[in-house]
């Protein structure tokens, strides 16, 4: 397995995450879609920029609004975009992010068949340019919940629409991480590793506490309610051969960007016995 980092953690100061992350070890990235692309018409730069920091791209993110089908040329374009940044760039993976709000209900049955069917489109017009699409299941999104991860992945075409596991967004929706990955194995791209905050917590674990802030949904690895999950997932691909990304992302940290990639970097070397 290859371990990546999403430079999330520093916000828009990419050169600054670049800097920290190659600091403590890291080799790989994933980074803001919006960032990665200020540098698409000199991606020789961006180039430049990856290999001064001894870093891979290991993947970017993309999608859209895939139930609505007035979208779906935009989404395939942008899609596209982004997926020609991603193969000049020696990186064969985009993640298919649905978006939101969730409407009240859900995502329909005809909503997810809509849904896959753009997903298919959009998927094999990245795959002619030699990039991946994984989907993303994601929290507050059209495509959350264990039904609508099972429709869409029912109605796409396994030759082309590969399944990214988020183990927090998965566990926070309700999910058996391990479960879902045992029954996608097959179809798995990507994998982003997540942590979700407990309930109850302490300034000495979580040092951005001073009193009354509410910590944030997700947290560095290690720190909250999913290490067993994380590890169960971890061994599973081990057992199974998934030789891909695993990629750290912590979307707020809770001390400092390059504490919580480091904290998160002992976590996947002692706990996971994954090396960077």
């Amino acid at each position: 397995m290859k371990v990546s980092c999403h430079l999330i953690t520093w916000g828009n100061e990419l050169l600054t995450g670049m800097k920290e992350a190659s600091e403590l070890g890291y080799q790989a990235c994933e980074t803001f879609t919006h960032n990665a692309l200020e540098y698409e018409h000199d991606v020789e730069q961006f180039q430049e920029l990856l290999q001064q920091h001894g870093f891979q791209l290991s993947a970017l993110y993309g999608g859209g609004r895939f139930s609505d089908p007035a979208k779906r040329k935009d989404i395939i374009e942008e899609n596209t975009r982004v997926a020609r940044f991603l193969a000049a760039n020696g990186s064969g993976y985009i993640m298919f992010g649905p978006k939101g709000p969730r409407t009240e209900g859900g995502t329909t049955t005809e909503e997810l068949k809509i849904a896959a069917e753009t997903i298919n489109e959009a998927a094999k017009a990245c795959a002619d340019l030699g990039v991946k699409a994984c989907v993303h299941p994601h929290l507050g999104t059209e495509i959350e919940l264990e039904h609508e991860l099972d429709a869409v992945m029912e109605h796409t075409d396994p030759d082309y629409v590969y399944f990214c596991p988020d183990t927090a967004h998965l566990a926070k929706a309700g999910m058996d991480p391990l479960a879902i990955v045992k029954r996608y194995r097959d179809r798995i791209g990507y994998v982003h590793l997540k942590d979700i905050s407990p309930e109850h917590v302490d300034a000495e674990s979580f040092p951005i506490l001073s009193g009354n802030e509410a910590m944030p949904i997700f947290c560095e690895l290690g720190l909250g309610i999913l290490p067993d999950s994380i590890r169960e997932v971890t061994e599973y691909l081990k057992e199974t051969s998934y030789n891909g990304w695993m990629t750290v992302e912590i979307d707020k940290s809770t001390s400092t960007p390059y504490q919580s990639l480091k904290t998160c970097r002992d976590f996947v070397e002692n706990q996971l016995h994954l090396s960077l």
